[in-house]
């Protein structure tokens, strides 16, 4: 099992939102990278998310991880993900490629579709349409990504005549590609598709625990030669001390899924059309915000805190239900620069070495 990393870049606001608080972020975020580069670390995932005060300030992953490529030697860089009914495929692959290139080839391309109401809104990419809409992105994003030259005429997107996308990636024919998957129809729509799976950050492990076996079920149905990609984000928090960890962890972490039930909040309570999943899952919202603690956050398999015989014996199961990274949100964006760097060198010296070699 490999072990990522996973930043909202957030800003909490018991530490003051201001210009000062979120500019420290940034750069503290930056050295992280570096140390977790050092430390053996796989990759380093950072979202896209607009209008999310506190909880996400990450608008542009891209710049982030153009600067973090040039810190870093071998961790891999994870867009996770872009939202592609924001933004035009073709754009998307050129930016994308110059990352690529940036790097030296190590980019991971995590696609969706989006969440936000605000967002859809704003970028003005009607929700009911965002699946379909996706669909033909991800097609002509894959052209595009490729040798070229590119010719498209669909629904959503038109190219007036042929044109050939420059640069070109580092990788080939591209990045590996993942897809954010909620509902278990989207874990089956990744399988076929060829693509990696992102389950989380806030759908219990019971249910994605069922999510991923349904996507290895249609993996092995498709008929892939490669073998199936699947991915987990979840907060944890990994001291010395297992007191000291559950202390820190007690106001972190209730505070990243309080603000992340906040901002889903709206597609959990309305029906779109789209995302009736997500109305599904809303029922449960109103249970956990009532309820919302690190023992429930742990009990719904959403965060691992503690030592590291416990962070262990946690992470082993997961292993053991057939996930193949664990994208690790250290302190879920609301701890100190220094508590996330040393939660990162314990990590490495006495946990990540217990699963290598494993899948």
């Amino acid at each position: 099992m490999q072990f990522d990393l996973f930043y909202e870049l957030a800003v909490p606001g018991y530490t003051g939102v201001e210009d000062a608080a979120e500019q420290a972020v940034f750069h503290d975020t930056l050295a992280e990278l570096a140390l977790a580069d050092e430390l053996g670390f796989g990759a380093a995932w950072l979202v896209e998310h607009h209008f999310m005060p506190e909880y996400s300030h990450s608008s542009a992953p891209d710049l982030f991880l153009a600067a973090a490529a040039q810190r870093t030697t071998r961790l891999r860089l994870g867009l996770g993900i872009v939202p592609l009914p924001y933004h035009h495929p073709v754009q998307v692959a050129e930016r994308v490629a110059t990352l690529d290139i940036l790097s030296r080839g190590r980019v991971e391309l995590g696609i969706g579709r989006g969440f936000s109401p605000l967002e859809h809104r704003v970028f003005a990419a009607p929700m009911a349409d965002s699946r379909a809409q996706m669909g033909e992105a991800l097609e002509l994003l894959r052209a595009c990504l490729g040798p070229g030259p590119v010719s498209h005429a669909g629904t959503f997107y038109t190219l007036p005549e042929a044109v050939t996308v420059h640069p070109r990636p580092v990788q080939r024919p591209h990045p590996p590609l993942w897809l954010a998957a909620v509902s278990p129809e989207s874990f089956e729509l990744a399988a076929g598709l060829g693509l990696g799976v992102l389950a989380g950050p806030f759908k219990p492990w019971f249910m994605v625990r069922e999510d991923l076996r349904r996507y290895r079920r249609a993996w092995q149905a498709a008929g892939h030669a490669a073998p199936p990609r699947a991915a987990m984000t979840l907060g944890i928090l990994c001291l010395e001390d297992d007191r000291r960890a559950r202390q820190l962890g007690r106001r972190c972490m209730p505070w990243f899924y309080r603000l992340l039930l906040q901002h889903t909040r709206p597609v959990l309570a309305e029906l779109y059309a789209g995302y009736e999943y997500y109305r599904r899952l809303g029922r449960l919202a109103p249970l956990m915000e009532k309820t919302l603690s690190l023992k429930t956050l742990e009990l719904l398999g959403l965060v691992i805190v503690g030592d590291p015989a416990h962070c262990r014996r946690k992470l082993a199961a997961l292993a053991g239900a057939g996930v193949d990274r664990v994208l690790c949100a250290v302190g879920a964006g609301g701890l100190p620069h220094g508590i996330v760097c040393e939660s990162l060198e314990l990590l490495a010296r006495e946990v990540l070495p217990h699963f290598e070699g494993e899948a």
